[in-house]
């Protein structure tokens, strides 16, 4: 028996089936979209290489890890007969953490988010029809607490029908939500929900960029047009991983949903340029909140650019709500059930910009071993 896991090749996913594996001894049935077995073997190596030397990821596809070539959105996940029932029989539990995060793109989001999680939920209630599911986990976002301003939400005030959302990402989050808790009634579950997840406290290396951007953008700039004293919640990716990997493997949670942020504790944008700017021996940036619509004018008229002042553009035009909000969400639940706080964003984020300026934001990936068994991609 093993842990049904979407979303193993992308970042956090990733991070959730390293802590899985090395921390709690799981065995694994992973979704990995490929062409061929080869393929989807690659694809994970790539998604987990991060976090494991070829040798012993190698040792655990041989040993722990079951992959099942299929899409999320296709019925069954497009997988054959024997295939799907051998998914369904195998499978004990649920972490479905796959997701589209196209803040764009409502047509990607609804496809990914909204048909993807029912096929995943129906594939739930098959594997606890046979023999009972132990729990079904989902990682969620704060985004589905829709458009607040200079608050502390909690989990149980952050679901309000009546309250606009940010983006088709947000929208489409809370609809999962609302899916799963009247379509699995009697199943145990557990709802997470990230903030800003951005970086590793451990390392400098990561291997997804877009926010990263955004931040280096923001970084770079002489003036802010931001309030020197406003939150922003800012979660390390390793404290989110080992959160979800560990409640999930609980036999009994105290709470069925759990804001995976900093919250109270969450930074003002002052502190963390002053962090930024001492650890690169340069002055911090001046803050002139009155700057903030004519800039993001700008933002909107440089986005259109094809290069790269315009792709900064795009990317802190999707990102500016979050950032002006001065929202952060209560995380006392999961820090006094783990004993333990997130890393402050300040503590780690130069490693994090350094290796993106000096990768130019590119991970560089290492191919499968000529000599390697399996794969020769």
């Amino acid at each position: 028996m093993a842990i049904f896991l979407t979303g193993s090749t992308g970042y956090i996913g990733a991070h959730v089936a390293a802590n899985l594996l090395n921390e709690h001894g799981a065995s694994l049935n992973l979704l990995v979209r490929a062409r061929d077995a080869h393929e989807a073997e690659d694809r994970l190596w790539r998604g987990l290489q991060l976090h494991l030397d070829f040798k012993p990821f190698y040792e655990y596809l041989q040993t722990r890890i079951r992959i099942f070539r299929g899409d999320l959105t296709s019925e069954r996940f497009g997988l054959s007969t024997d295939d799907y029932d051998r998914l369904v029989h195998t499978t004990d539990s649920v972490i479905h953490c796959a997701a589209s995060l196209n803040r764009k793109s409502e047509k990607s989001c609804l496809n990914v988010n909204l048909r993807g999680t029912l096929e995943v939920i129906k594939l739930a209630l098959e594997a606890d029809h046979y023999h009972g599911l132990r729990r079904f986990s989902h990682v969620s976002t704060v985004a589905v607490a829709g458009k607040r301003q200079d608050e502390v939400v909690t989990e149980d005030k952050s679901i309000d029908w009546d309250r606009s959302d940010y983006d088709p990402y947000a929208r489409t989050k809370k609809f999962c939500e609302h899916m799963i808790r009247q379509l699995l009634p009697t199943v145990p579950k557990t709802i997470f929900r990230p903030s800003i997840v951005l970086g590793d406290s451990r390392r400098g290396e990561t291997t997804q960029f877009d926010m990263v951007r955004a931040f280096v953008f923001l970084a770079g700039l002489p003036v802010l047009p931001l309030r020197s004293k406003d939150r922003v919640d800012i979660v390390n990716v390793d404290f989110v991983a080992d959160a979800i990997a560990t409640l999930h493997v609980k036999e009994q949670t105290r709470f069925d949903t759990y804001h995976l942020s900093s919250g109270r504790d969450s930074q003002t944008y002052r502190q963390l340029t002053a962090s930024l700017a001492a650890a690169q021996g340069r002055r911090a940036p001046i803050y002139l909140h009155f700057l903030e619509r004519p800039f993001t004018s700008g933002v909107n008229f440089l986005s259109s650019r094809k290069n790269a002042v315009g792709h900064g553009a795009a990317l802190m035009k999707v990102f500016m709500p979050y950032l002006t909000f001065n929202t952060v969400f209560d995380n006392t639940r999961v820090t006094q059930e783990l004993g333990r706080k997130p890393v402050p964003f300040s503590q780690y984020s130069y490693p994090l910009l350094k290796f993106s300026r000096e990768t130019n934001f590119t991970y560089p990936y290492q191919g499968w071993p000529a000599r390697a068994g399996g794969s020769a991609a």
